[in-house]
């Protein structure tokens, strides 16, 4: 079993263990430095980190490799990556790029296929002179999206 192949079944046995946490990335280098990132459905604690450590560095042996172990939650600033992320963030402002346009709006629906933005914008009027706003709502493909980023408010 390769140094990669250990690592991936030690960490499925550390989620198994934590069902509301789930793996974002896992990036082995070449040196041997292995970096987790992980989320949570209701976010990621410390401690959280620390079992997912203990349930990787605890079971390999240092003696037949020699490696360094990093375990980080997904920053605010780190885009979204998969299906688990977006449902989590239903309600919240993002950022989407896709390949033809940049869109801002609420994430109003997920499913296994697209999301669905809502936003208002200042159009002009039909009728007359002037602009009016309206509610826009659009579903965009995951295909579609290049970068989704929630968008941090302060109150």
């Amino acid at each position: 079993m390769t140094f990669r192949e250990k690592v991936t079944e030690l960490l499925e046995k550390g989620l198994e263990e934590k069902p509301s946490i789930f793996l974002i990335d896992l990036n082995i280098s070449d040196g041997f430095k292995v970096m987790v990132t992980i989320d949570g459905d209701h976010g990621v604690t410390l401690q959280d980190c620390i079992d997912i450590s203990r349930a990787i560095e605890h079971n390999l042996d240092r003696e037949e490799q020699d490696f360094s172990l990093e375990v980080a939650s997904a920053g605010v600033s780190s885009p979204l990556k998969n299906v688990r992320q977006y449902k989590k963030n239903l309600g919240r402002t993002l950022k989407v790029k896709t390949g033809s346009e940049n869109i801002e709006g609420e994430l109003v629906e997920v499913n296994e296929e697209f999301i669905t933005l809502a936003w208002q914008a200042r159009e002009p009027k039909k009728i007359g002179k002037g602009k009016e706003t309206v509610q826009k709502q659009q579903q965009i493909p995951y295909s579609d999206i290049k970068e989704a980023m929630v968008t941090i408010t302060f109150n």
